[in-house]
This record gives structure tokens, sequence and C-alpha cells, in this order.
């Protein structure tokens, strides 16, 4: 598949009524990171690098 941005508009937008859609709509106003049930010695060593895993 390419991207095409010339088309972007007609492809992957479309016109949406959420009630006549959806029996609910939830909506999130604030957020936060997912941590581990356990945390293992990987958790608290940070980040890794940005270039994980292929380190280039």
């Amino acid at each position: 598949m390419a991207y095409r941005p010339e088309t972007e508009r007609q492809t992957h937008y479309f016109g949406a009524r959420l009630a006549e859609q959806f029996d609910a709509v939830i909506h999130l106003d604030r957020t936060r990171a997912l941590e581990p049930l356990e945390r293992t010695s990987l958790w608290d060593q940070g980040e890794p690098p940005e270039t994980f895993p292929s380190g280039i």
C-alpha cells in the first residue's frame, strides 16, 4: 500500500454521526503511561535508546 497525500482526504476520512453509529462514546481528558504489574530490572533501567532495537 502506498501513501498518496493528494488523495488522503478522500480515502482516509469520512463523515460520522456518533449518535447513529455508536451506543456510547468515551472521552479521556487525561491519560498516563501504563506501568507493568511486576517491576523487573529491565523496567527500572529506564527508557531504551530511541534507536531501539536496531541501534542505528
